[in-house]
């Protein structure tokens, strides 16, 4: 796809001013981080700085289609060298998706750090029409699970024959959730999980539910309180994500946790949401 030329503009007088003259951006999946070009000229008097005091990047701002902020600065990508007054410079600049799907626009603006936005100083921001897809482009979730005994996978096998959302194939899927044998996924947990993808987040995992004996589930209780069904939807959960699921393609870093694949820092945007609902002997 050719760049798009953007049509010429007047800029702002002073030292800080920027004249956008095309850029290229590629389709927009909710929570993803894409990597977009535009070559911009300076058309202020002062230099652009690649660092230190002042540094010169490009960033964006998030708006609903009514111009409200919903995203205030963004992911900053600086110049790469020294910008003199009328030179251009070409650059690769990060846009993180925002959350969930929708319409939005997209405010590409500049800013010298520590001291204004451009647009702050009377530049006019580049502004588009923005269409956010779900991230995961069909509902194809498969389980990755761990051996162990014959009838511990066949229980968890069986709920998970019982699904909303049926599973498919490792080979077919946009998604791979990490279970051991024994777990029990609460019927709604693959939806629950694809929502969950498709609103823009890269790893998911729910609730902890011991079963056992009485003793049994009193400690494992213990032991998983911050995983107990009780809790609440936190983007930003302060403990491992225990049987998560993963967009296809991420690497993650394995540790456990009372026998569970736990991921101890995750791949972001990550979820933690107690109603998706697993079941584990204790």
């Amino acid at each position: 796809m050719p760049p798009t030329i953007v049509p010429e503009r007047p800029a702002a007088s002073g030292p800080l001013a920027a004249r956008w003259l095309w850029y290229e951006l590629p389709p927009l999946r909710a929570g993803e981080t894409v990597h977009g070009r535009a070559e911009l000229e300076n058309a202020g008097s002062a230099t652009w700085q690649p660092q230190g005091d002042g540094q010169v990047s490009v960033s964006y701002h998030w708006l609903d289609p009514l111009g409200n902020p919903i995203v205030w600065g963004g992911i900053f990508s600086p110049v790469q060298q020294p910008v003199p007054p009328g030179g251009r410079v070409e650059l690769w600049f990060a846009v993180q998706a925002p959350r969930p799907p929708g319409r939005y626009r997209l405010s590409l603006d500049v800013v010298a750090e520590g001291r204004s936005w451009f647009s702050a100083l009377g530049n006019l921001p580049l502004e588009l029409d923005a269409d956010v897809a779900p991230r995961i482009e069909r509902r194809a979730l498969a389980v990755d699970l761990r051996s162990g005994p014959e009838h511990l996978r066949r229980l968890t096998q069986d709920a998970l024959d019982a699904q909303e959302d049926p599973l498919v194939p490792g080979e077919d899927a946009e998604a791979v959730a990490h279970l051991v044998p024994g777990c029990r996924p609460a019927a709604d947990w693959s939806r629950r999980v694809l929502d969950a993808h498709a609103e823009g987040f890269a790893c998911v995992a729910g609730s902890i539910e011991p079963t056992g004996s009485l003793l049994a589930r009193r400690k494992a209780s213990a032991a998983l309180r911050p995983w107990a069904p009780e809790g609440g939807r936190k983007p930003a959960f302060e403990h491992p994500l225990l049987c998560p699921s993963l967009l296809v393609g991420l690497v993650p870093e394995w540790s456990e946790v009372a026998g569970l694949p736990a991921l101890e820092a995750p791949p972001e945007p990550s979820l933690f949401d107690a109603r998706i609902r697993l079941q584990v002997p204790a």
